[in-house]
C-alpha cells in the first residue's frame, strides 16, 4: 500500500460566469468542486495505473467532507485526521468573454497541537504494511517546520522509503533525514540549491528540466527527456498537471526498487502524458513511454553513503 500525505489540501470550486466585473452580481452557469492537493493528485493517478494507495493527512469542517466524498467517487480510500478549524477553499471565477481566471484562496487552518499529536499517531499506524510514502506540499499555520522531518523520520524506522516533495524550511528539514527521493520545489535560478541538498543529506534528488528530468544519484547524473511522438501532444515542465503527473511517476519505482532508467521512462512518460484536469492520458503515456530518452550516469553528482 502507498501512502499519500497532504497537509494543506483545498477543496478546489470553480464558476463559470458570462462576463465578471467589480462591484457587479454574477449569475453563475457552472459550479464545479474537487478534492485539491498534490498529494491528492498523485493518489488518483496511482489508482489509475492499479495500484493500492490511501490518501491522508488533515481535513474538517464542511469542505473536509467534501474533499473526502470526491476522492471516494474517484476510488482512492481516503483516511484523513479531522480537525476542528475548516479547510481551506479555492474559488476559481472563468470570465466567460475573455476567457480569464480570478483566484481566490482562503488562508490554511491553524492546527492545533492536539491535532498534531493525533496525526502524528495516525500516520505511525498507516505505516504499518505500507511499501512507501509520499509527502507532498505546504504545512498549514501551527504545524511545526520539522513536521516532514519527522514524518521522514518515522517512515525510516518502519522500514517504509519516502518521497518528499516540499520547498522552503519544510523541505529542508525533510531532506535532511534521507528519504529515498526528494524532488524539490525551488525558486527560478535558485543558486547553490543542488550543493544545498547534497549535504541535507536525500538519497536522490529529482530536478524538473524542459520536457524532462535530471536526477542525481549516489552513482551520478542521469537525464531523462520526452521525445514527442507523431502521434502524441505531451505536456512541459511548466504545464498543468505535469508536476502532479512526475512525483507520481517516482513513486511505484522507489516503493518496487526499479532501476533508473526503467524508473525515468514511467516518470517522464507520465509527466508528459498529464492533461489540464491533473488526469494521465493513458493513450498517449503508451506512445511516449518508448520514446523517452535516458542518458546517464554521468560524473558522480552525489557522494555514496552505503558504507
Amino acid at each position: 500500500m502507498i501512502v499519500t500525505i497532504t497537509l494543506n489540501p483545498w477543496l478546489d470550486v470553480s464558476y463559470d460566469a458570462d462576463h465578471v466585473r467589480p462591484g457587479a452580481v454574477h449569475r453563475v452557469s457552472r459550479v464545479m468542486s474537487r478534492a485539491g492537493g498534490r498529494g491528492l493528485a498523485v493518489a488518483r493517478l496511482l489508482h489509475t495505473f492499479g495500484h493500492e494507495v490511501v490518501a491522508a493527512g488533515l481535513a474538517g469542517g464542511s469542505a473536509g467532507e467534501l474533499i473526502r466524498a470526491d476522492l471516494t467517487r474517484a476510488g482512492v480510500p481516503a483516511q484523513f485526521t479531522r480537525i476542528g478549524a475548516e479547510s481551506r477553499r479555492v474559488v476559481s471565477v472563468t470570465d466567460g468573454v475573455s476567457g480569464q481566471v480570478t483566484t481566490f484562496e482562503e488562508p490554511a487552518p491553524y492546527i492545533t497541537t492536539e491535532e498534531l499529536g493525533r496525526l502524528a499517531a495516525d500516520y505511525r499506524a498507516l505505516l504499518d504494511g505500507a511499501t512507501a510514502v509520499v509527502l507532498c506540499g505546504s504545512l498549514p499555520a501551527g504545524l511545526p517546520a520539522e513536521t516532514y522531518g519527522s514524518f521522514t523520520s518515522y517512515a525510516a524506522d518502519a522500514g517504509v522509503p519516502v518521497i518528499l516533495d516540499a520547498s522552503g524550511t519544510a523541505l529542508r528539514h525533510g531532506a535532511a533525514r534521507a528519504p529515498a527521493l526528494v524532488i524539490p520545489e525551488l525558486p527560478a535560478g535558485q543558486a547553490g540549491a543542488e550543493a544545498e541538498l547534497e549535504l541535507a543529506g536525500a538519497s536522490s534528488v529529482v530536478l524538473p528540466a524542459d520536457r524532462g528530468v535530471r536526477a542525481l544519484t549516489a552513482a551520478g547524473e542521469w537525464r531523462a527527456e520526452a521525445r514527442p511522438a507523431a502521434d502524441a501532444e505531451p505536456g512541459s515542465a511548466a504545464g498543468a498537471g505535469f508536476r502532479d503527473a512526475l512525483v507520481a511517476g517516482f513513486v511505484p519505482g522507489i516503493a518496487l526498487a526499479w532501476s533508473w532508467p526503467d524508473m525515468l521512462r514511467h516518470a517522464v512518460a507520465l509527466a508528459a502524458s498529464a492533461i489540464r484536469s491533473g488526469e494521465a492520458d493513458l493513450a498517449a503515456y503508451e506512445v511516449l513511454l518508448p520514446e523517452v530518452a535516458v542518458t546517464g550516469p554521468g560524473p558522480a553528482a552525489r557522494p555514496d553513503r552505503s558504507g
